[in-house]
């Protein structure tokens, strides 16, 4: 195996580029499953390959690395910015393959997360990705789980083919609204961002249409006056019919010379979609304005997963947060939260919070904030009340709801039986009743129930926000010794 020693050249740059990647935490890897092949390395399982994660929630066992943290861009919020004075290093497409397999051969990751700065321009940097993965899928004969940044303002190309390559592939957004690129990222528009996101959407769902399955991998409708009042005139496209806005048409297939020559590399469309990240506390836009951004995203792009990533202040600049502000890991916690009402339980952003309550209550998580301002609708009865109604119940989550449901074709259901079915009852007991009654004599009083559940997550509330003078991410060589075998 190849010898990662102390005087490594390859050793400093890995040390340099993994750092520099520690700022980007859209790095999951659900949503695709493939099976080993004979004469092929790796495969990748649905449920994801992020085995672990620092105690701040970010992924290590992916491979995560910049291809170059060399940028034109001068990003006021980023550490890689072109006016910084920082180490910099360039891997080669050659030496990210080499890395790749050899980390995998160890067993030490399952799968490579692969971004870049912007060196001479976005065709450029697109290009020597798009280099890299194509040694991967071919002459290293890789067939794990591959993550990669699309650089804003590549050609279409470019993306497409590392769309070919790779199982999901990302444009950060990094910021909700224009006036905040204005502000810190002068060298980017919403539109360089929107426009290949649009285009790769488009892509995914004439690929998913063209192998008999629904365009959509999200189930959620399309709002047209809060998409085009977030997004702006820029956004008519949106939301149209499947392979509209194809990154290159159907009748016109672009194909690497690699995919024509090995047919076994013909792939799909970035399988586990497409997804996205925001930065949280760099500009003073509120939870609200986040979440509306967030659903917008979903409805208009289907993308597979809205990423937030809590500002970390390594810049100083009048326009930022002073470098002693502590890192929002519970506002990025709770907004996590929100995300998770949005896409699975069917709560639109105006219902969380609104104009004049515009930020999320950090004592408590947002389903069981929404609740308590909702009074009104509850107790409800567990073995009457609708689907959607016992969705919005605290404590209460899609495979409880259908256990709930199976359980009520056989009899009605008790306190006990719900306990069994794995119902939060420290949390549901203040919104249902169980033929008629509920667990215990509780006031329906909003301040009582508040310092109820309140007192329920001091000690979450407490792990998240003591981590935030030791942020750190696991450094590569803290608890192995990399060695020649």
């Amino acid at each position: 195996m190849y010898d990662l020693s102390n005087n490594d050249p390859l050793k400093e740059k890995l040390t340099i580029l993994s750092d520099a990647a520690k700022y980007d935490v859209a790095c999951t890897s659900s949503g695709v499953s493939r099976g080993g092949k004979e004469g092929f390395l790796g495969n990748s399982v649905a449920a994801g390959v992020c085995h672990a994660f620092t105690a701040d929630g970010r992924c290590i066992s992916l491979l995560k690395i910049l291809m170059t943290n060399h940028c034109v861009f001068d990003c006021k919020y980023c550490k890689n910015r072109a006016s910084n004075d920082v180490p910099r290093a360039l891997f080669t497409p050659e030496e990210i393959c080499t890395l790749t397999i050899e980390f995998y051969k160890r067993n030490y990751i399952e799968g490579l997360f692969l971004s870049s700065g912007v060196i001479k321009s976005p065709d450029y940097t697109m290009e020597r990705i798009c280099e890299t993965l194509r040694l991967l899928r071919t002459k290293y004969r890789f067939n794990g789980y591959i993550h990669v940044k699309a650089i804003p303002g590549a050609s279409d190309e470019l993306i497409y083919s590392a769309g070919l390559l790779a199982d999901r592939i990302s444009i950060n957004m990094e910021l909700p609204t224009q006036q905040s690129l204005r502000k810190l990222a002068p060298n980017k528009t919403m539109k360089a961002i929107i426009d290949p996101m649009n285009r790769i959407s488009g892509t995914i769902a004439g690929h998913r249409v063209a192998i008999g399955k629904s365009a959509r991998m999200e189930r959620c409708g399309i709002n047209k006056h809060l998409v085009n009042s977030i997004f702006g005139p820029e956004a008519d496209r949106i939301g149209g019919p499947v392979g509209e806005s194809l990154l290159y048409p159907a009748d016109k297939p672009f194909l690497y010379p690699a995919e024509k020559t090995d047919a076994l590399l013909r792939r799909p469309f970035a399988p586990a979609g497409q997804s996205t990240q925001m930065i949280i506390g760099a500009t003073d836009e509120t939870d609200l304005d986040l979440i509306r951004t967030t659903q917008a995203l979903y409805q208009s792009f289907d993308l597979k997963r809205v990423f937030y990533s809590a500002y970390i202040p390594v810049n100083t600049d009048v326009s930022l947060p002073d470098k002693d502000t502590p890192v929002p890991l519970l506002r990025e916690h709770r907004l996590y939260q929100a995300d998770w009402l949005i896409r699975y339980y069917g709560f639109v952003a105006d219902e969380i919070l609104s104009k004049d309550n515009p930020f999320l209550d950090y004592r408590v998580d947002p389903k069981c904030f929404w609740a308590i301002n909702h009074l009104d609708r509850f107790p409800v009865e567990i073995n009457t009340a609708p689907v959607e109604v016992l969705l919005r119940v605290p404590g209460i989550g899609p495979t409880s709801v259908k256990r709930i449901l199976s359980a009520r074709r056989y009899g009605n259901i008790n306190f006990e039986m719900l306990k069994r079915m794995h119902v939060v009852l420290k949390r549901a007991r203040f919104f249902i009743t169980c033929n008629g009654k509920m667990l215990d004599r509780t006031p329906i009083d909003d301040r009582f129930i508040m310092n109820q559940l309140a007192g329920l997550e001091q000690k979450d509330v407490y792990k998240i926000e003591g981590h935030n003078d030791g942020f750190r991410q696991l450094n590569l060589f803290d608890d192995f010794k990399l060695e020649g075998a």
